[in-house]
């Protein structure tokens, strides 16, 4: 008899969420992805609300995956090879909190795993990493307009 399959969810900032949406959108193993605000005080925040900096949110994704299809190791290497995550609340030209880098973990062994691939990647830079690791808290979904933004406006 084959085991059932383990459905886990991941929560990411690494910048503006519509790229960060777009690429783990089309990761091994993923089945959705969904846009959105999380890590701050403000219940239910609008993107204008978390623009301002008001909020605490940082743009995020979550990701709901196939463990017997991608591990959470290989979402994390994934994490680190979009972005980078040795600049504080920035991005390329995106500035602010909104877009910082940060993990938030779902599990006891999620935050292990996380701490441990921080600290190996830690090693290929000369600048300190500044990627926050949190417990995953309340996630708000962003505007409809905000999912799946790349492929619907970049017909990708």
């Amino acid at each position: 008899m084959r085991n059932k399959t383990l459905i886990l969810k991941a929560a990411f900032a690494a910048g503006c969420f519509w790229h960060v949406e777009e690429v783990f959108r089309k990761a091994k193993g993923v089945i959705t992805t969904t846009v959105g605000y999380t890590g701050g005080k403000t219940k239910d925040p609008t993107y204008e609300q978390v623009c301002s900096g008001i909020t605490g949110h940082a743009e995020a994704v979550e990701v709901t995956y196939d463990q017997d299809k991608v591990s959470y190791e290989e979402l994390l290497n994934l994490f680190w090879s979009i972005h980078n995550p040795t600049t504080l609340n920035r991005q390329g030209p995106d500035v602010g909190t909104q877009y910082r880098s940060a993990i938030f973990y779902y599990t006891p062994e999620q935050k292990k795993t996380a701490i441990a691939s921080k600290e190996q990647e830690q090693k290929k830079y000369n600048a300190k990493i500044v990627t926050k690791i949190l417990a995953a808290g309340d996630f708000y979904p962003a505007e409809a307009y905000h999912q799946q933004y790349y492929a619907k406006k970049c017909r990708i």
